[in-house]
C-alpha cells in the first residue's frame, strides 16, 4: 500500500441478471442470457433486449422520484445507495463537502425525450411537461445522486459513448488523489431500450438479428456473432484513498490500480483495425498501476458481439498479453449496457478478484479462431485473480482501460 492507493470499498448493481450486487453477480455466473423480446420494441426490426427485471420505481425510489427522475436517473439511485451502504457511510454523518459523485452516462433520458415529443406531435405544446429539460439531460444523474447522498463536492457527467462509465471511475481517481474529495461515488448508468435507440443502432448493422432466439444473440468472441443486445443498468462504485478506509475499519474490496485513456481517432464508429488507441490505453494502465503484461490475471472485455470489436480486441490482447490472462465478456448474459458498461463490468471485475472466480463468457459455442485467447466458457472458473484489466470502448475511438489489483 501507499499514499496514492485508492480503494474500492462499496459496489452496487442494477443490472439485467438482478437488482442488487449479488443477484447480479449470481446471474452472471449463471452464464444464461438475460436477452428477450421486449415489449416496448413490438413491431420494430430489431425488438430483443436485456432489461432490469421487476424494477419498480415507486417502491425502490419512491413515487416522487418515479415521476419526476427518468428511468436512467432510478437505476443510478437505486445502485448508489446499495453501495453507499455496502461501503459503511452513512451520508447523514459524512462531511459532504468532501463526497464527488462522477457518474457516466452517453444517452440520457431518451425514454422522457421520445414520450414527450410523442406528446408535442399529437395532442400540442401545452402537453408537454415541464419536467422534459431536467429529465432528460444526462447531468441530472450526477445531481439527483448528490441530492439523495448530500454530496456536495465536485459533481458532473462523463460521456466518452460506451466508455463513459470506465472514464468516470478514471476520473474520480484524480479527485481523490488531487485531495479534493475523499470520497467518490462514481459508475454509470443507462436506460436505453427505446424504440428510438434501438433502432438507430439496428440501422447501422451493429445489433444481433437473431431474433428467433433471443437468448443465443449476444455471443462475444464465437464465430457466428453478428451484433450485440442493447441492455439496460447501473453500476455504482464508492472510492476512497486506502489510507482513509483502513483507518476507519472499512472492508477494501479491492484498489484501482491504474487508469490509460486514449483516442483511436481513425472512424466514427469502427475501431482502429490495427488497435493502436486501445494498446495505448492498456500500456498506459498498465504503467499507472506498475504492473507487466505477465502480471495480468484476466481481462474483464469490452467483448461486444461485433464482428470488428472482438476481433481487434482480441488482437491487441494476444499481442500485449500473449495467452496467458483469462478472458471474459459479461455482454452475453446482461447485455450492452452502452454508457454503463464500463462501470459495471468494473463492479463484476471487483467481484472477480474477491470471489477468486471468473465468469462463463455466454453462448460461446465456436470460438473464432482468429480470437487466440484464454475465453472462459461454459461455467465459471476457479482462479485467484491478483490483477485484472477491465475494458471499455466506445464510439469516436474513445478507449478506456481500468486495472484494479487484490487488496
Amino acid at each position: 500500500m501507499n499514499d496514492a492507493s485508492i480503494a474500492v470499498t462499496g459496489l452496487g448493481l442494477v443490472t439485467a441478471a438482478g437488482i442488487g450486487a449479488e443477484a447480479s453477480w449470481a446471474g452472471v455466473c449463471s452464464g444464461v442470457s438475460t436477452a428477450a423480446h421486449a415489449p416496448a420494441l413490438a413491431g420494430l426490426p430489431v425488438d430483443i433486449a436485456c432489461t432490469v427485471p421487476d424494477f419498480s420505481a415507486n417502491k425502490l425510489v419512491g413515487r416522487r422520484s418515479s415521476l419526476s427522475h427518468d428511468r436512467f436517473v432510478q437505476l443510478a439511485i437505486v445502485a448508489a445507495r446499495e453501495a453507499v451502504a455496502d461501503a459503511g457511510l452513512d451520508p447523514d454523518t459524512w462531511d459532504g463537502a468532501r463526497v464527488g459523485v462522477v457518474i457516466g452516462c452517453g444517452l440520457g433520458g431518451v425514454s422522457t425525450w421520445e414520450q414527450q415529443h410523442r406528446k408535442l406531435v399529437e395532442t400540442g405544446a401545452t402537453s408537454v411537461s415541464a419536467l422534459l429539460i431536467p429529465m432528460l439531460v444526462p447531468n441530472m444523474v450526477a445531481g439527483h445522486l448528490a441530492m439523495d447522498l448530500k454530496a456536495t463536492g465536485p459533481n458532473f457527467v462523463t460521456a466518452t459513448a460506451c466508455a463513459s462509465g470506465a472514464t468516470a471511475i478514471g476520473t474520480a481517481l484524480s479527485l481523490l488523489r488531487d485531495d479534493v474529495c475523499d470520497v467518490v461515488i462514481t459508475g454509470g448508468a443507462e436506460a436505453g431500450v427505446s424504440p428510438l435507440i434501438v433502432t438507430g443502432f439496428a440501422q447501422m448493422g451493429a445489433l444481433s438479428r437473431r431474433l428467433d432466439d433471443p437468448g443465443a444473440a449476444s455471443r462475444p468472441f464465437d464465430v457466428d456473432r453478428d451484433g450485440f443486445v442493447v441492455g439496460e443498468g447501473s453500476g455504482i462504485l464508492v472510492l476512497e484513498r486506502e489510507a482513509d478506509a483502513r483507518a476507519r475499519g472499512a472492508k477494501v474490496r479491492a484498489r484501482v490500480a491504474g487508469y490509460g485513456a486514449s483516442a483511436d481517432a481513425f472512424h466514427m464508429t469502427q475501431p482502429d483495425p490495427e488497435g493502436r488507441g486501445v494498446k495505448q490505453a492498456t500500456r498506459m494502465a498498465m504503467t499507472a498501476a506498475g504492473v507487466g503484461p505477465d502480471d495480468v490475471d484476466h481481462v474483464n472485455a469490452h467483448g461486444t458481439s461485433t464482428p470488428l470489436n472482438d476481433q481487434t480486441e482480441a488482437a491487441v490482447l494476444r499481442d500485449l498479453l500473449g495467452h496467458r490472462a483469462a478472458v471474459t465478456s459479461t455482454k452475453g448474459v446482461v447485455g450492452h449496457t452502452l454508457g454503463a458498461a464500463g462501470a459495471i463490468e468494473a463492479a463484476l471485475t471487483v467481484l472477480t478478484i474477491e470471489n477468486s472466480t471468473v465468469p462463463p463468457t455466454a453462448n460461446l459455442a465456436n470460438q473464432d479462431p482468429k480470437v487466440e485467447l484464454d475465453v472462459v466458457t461454459g461455467a465459471p472458473r476457479a482462479q485467484r485473480t491478483e490483477v485484472a484489466l477491465s475494458n471499455s470502448f466506445g464510439f469516436g475511438g474513445q478507449n478506456a482501460v481500468l486495472v484494479f489489483t487484490s487488496a
